[in-house]
């Protein structure tokens, strides 16, 4: 949902990128499954390596989201679009004069992405905007006839490739072209003044460079393509036997359209909170626009790079992550620190990551994630207890031995189980600054119960998607902080007097707990939480269209085991009240929950 304010500038990205967002919802259900077996030599790569690197670079990085002295705030490859400066085609082609990529280094890249754990690059070979980054001899509007840059810099990004050991994809847009006459978005009539049909560009453009991009650049691993809108099933068709005969080893991405892709790609910016199945990736970026923007400094840590991550895999996951580099082709220092930090950290834990299988539980645990090989689970802990107990609910299968890593050294770590719950005792204090890792091998195929449990000591965020709804609605949120910045969450709305969402959890410390809702609407709301067979608490709090976490009050279990807690909402416009999710802190630890945290 957006903000009416925005609605009219956004109307046209909004169609283009959830028009496949809705189709994929549709098409990707129990073909899903066939998918992965089906594919599965085809895409090694995409499904044993986890990790890979999306390269958004163009003349728009030139552009660095700022033209005729203004500043545009979103994402920078969609500079041109009328939502942003709106650059008439006659102004914005003859901006690849003034494009000098002199400093675009593809040895350099490539061994970022090696030193950063990725095991393949998706490379921009031509986006919405119609600039071709690579040596079309179809079409003169690229970089290598177009601006001063007299060399293919994906023909040298290939052999870097090749050199690193890593694979090779390219991104292509291939239903929108705003400068070439027929295509989506773009003129309507040619340089003669004739009307131009999709076909022209499909003809001319689209088909050509597809075949240049899949035939020119050695093997490559994917073609992704995008925002596919409304394209006519028999282009697609088309895209693809061209991939199949050029390309057989490569993987398609599910933009394409009309579910005939390989893979299902998420929404921009998405990590899901719930286990997928099939094969599917997150693709998400270094920063806050996919293309280099002159402003964006919110650079995502070392620590968040490997959250994301490792919370993808352990969804079932892979987990495509872009940077932007500059206009001259350089890569921002920050973006390039980050990645090879996380990256020594996956050097020295790979196997949390690479050809890994999604955790048992389905969900991540409160104080971090699991990811499975074979009979081993690995807990990666992103936020160490302080008490010296790691606790692990609802692990059905005995284990064998578990240890804490540390790089090559390992210390084992004993162990009790209560009440379902499995506790180990660990050191006061992490071994690792970012994510430490507890191997834990068990005794068969890992299985656990996914039920929720309240951690004794570390806040537990439980999301509304795990919720059993009655009398009110639940859909997934989509919306856009800044132009094409998406975030996405699942929430619960349009409630009705009596309605409910109910979660069961597990409680293994008895006692008070301090409930925080997270939720949007209007106007304050009246909202109670109630324990099946024990108290309930309700409390008033404001309400804006920015999520806020607020507390609601104090609750009490009694003695260890499950328990059924229902949140519903009492008073206040309950259409628009609209619950993300509900969380517990026990209340000896309050001072690891913050109150205040907010998102749109």
């Amino acid at each position: 949902m957006l903000k009416c304010t925005l609605l009219p500038a956004l109307a046209a990205f909004v169609f283009f990128s959830s028009a496949w967002a809705q189709e994929m919802d549709e098409l990707w259900g129990e073909s899903a499954v066939k998918l992965r077996a089906d594919n599965a030599k085809r895409g090694q790569l995409f499904d044993q390596g986890n990790y890979a690197m999306f390269i958004h670079w163009g003349l728009y990085s030139d552009l660095a989201n700022k033209y005729k002295d203004k500043t545009y705030y979103g994402i920078g490859e969609w500079i041109m679009h009328g939502s942003m400066a709106g650059i008439p085609v006659p102004e914005y082609k003859p901006l690849a004069a003034t494009f000098h990529p002199d400093k675009f280094d593809a040895k350099a890249i490539a061994r970022l992405a090696k030193d950063a754990g990725m095991k393949y690059i998706v490379f921009t070979s031509k986006h919405h905007d119609g600039f071709a980054m690579y040596d079309s001899k179809s079409n003169g509007f690229n970089v290598v006839k177009a601006s001063s840059l007299k060399r293919d810099p994906m023909k040298e990004l290939a052999k870097a490739c090749k050199e690193e050991g890593i694979g090779l994809g390219f991104y292509y847009s291939h239903y929108q072209d705003w400068t070439f006459p027929g295509a989506s978005r773009g003129p309507t009539t040619d340089a003669e003044g004739k009307p131009a049909s999709f076909n022209d560009y499909f003809a001319n453009k689209c088909r050509p460079q597809v075949e240049e991009i899949t035939t020119e650049y050695g093997p490559i691993e994917i073609v992704w393509f995008d925002t596919p809108g409304g394209i006519p099933k028999k282009y697609v068709e088309e895209l693809v036997a061209i991939v199949r005969k050029n390309q057989p080893a490569a993987m398609i991405c599910s933009r394409a359209g009309h579910g005939l892709g390989d893979y299902r790609s998420l929404g921009d910016m998405e990590v899901p909170v719930e286990n997928q199945a099939g094969l599917w990736e997150t693709v998400d970026t270094t920063n806050d626009s996919w293309s280099f923007a002159w402003y964006d400094e919110n650079w995502k840590t070392p620590k968040t790079i490997l959250e994301r991550l490792i919370a993808t895999v352990a969804r079932g996951g892979t987990y495509m992550l872009n940077i932007g580099p500059r206009g001259d082709g350089s890569v921002p220092e920050r973006a390039a620190e980050a990645l090879r930090a996380s990256g020594e950290w996956i050097r020295r834990y790979p196997q949390v990551v690479y050809d890994a299988d999604p955790s048992p539980w389905q969900h991540a645990l409160p104080w971090g994630d699991v990811t499975v090989k074979n009979n081993t689970l690995f807990l990666s802990v992103f936020k160490w207890p302080a008490s010296g107990k790691l606790h692990l609910p609802g692990l059905k299968t005995g284990i064998e031995s578990a240890k804490l890593l540390h790089g090559s050294k390992s210390e084992t770590l004993t162990h009790h189980t209560e009440n379902g719950w499995t506790s180990f005792t660990v050191p006061p204090a992490a071994p690792e600054q970012l994510v430490s890792v507890i191997q834990v091998n068990l005794q068969g195929k890992p299985e656990a119960d996914p039920c929720f449990g309240l951690d004794p000591e570390v806040p537990t965020e439980i999301p509304s998607d795990f919720a059993t709804v009655t009398g009110a609605t639940e859909k997934n949120k989509r919306w856009m902080e800044k132009f094409g910045e998406w975030k996405h969450c699942h929430q619960i709305s349009q409630w009705e007097p009596g309605g409910s969402a109910t979660w069961e959890l597990d409680v293994l410390q008895p006692g008070d707990y301090q409930v925080d809702l997270t939720y949007a609407g209007e106007n304050p709301l009246v909202w109670s939480v109630a324990v099946e067979g024990g108290e309930t608490i309700q409390n008033q709090q404001s309400a804006s269209d920015i999520y806020q976490s607020l507390p609601i009050g104090w609750l009490n279990f009694p003695k260890p085991g499950k328990y059924k807690v229902s949140v519903g909402c009492l008073d206040g416009n309950l259409e628009t009240a609209s619950l993300k999710s509900l969380r517990l802190t026990p209340v000896t630890n309050l001072s690891l929950a913050s109150h205040t945290s907010r998102s749109r």
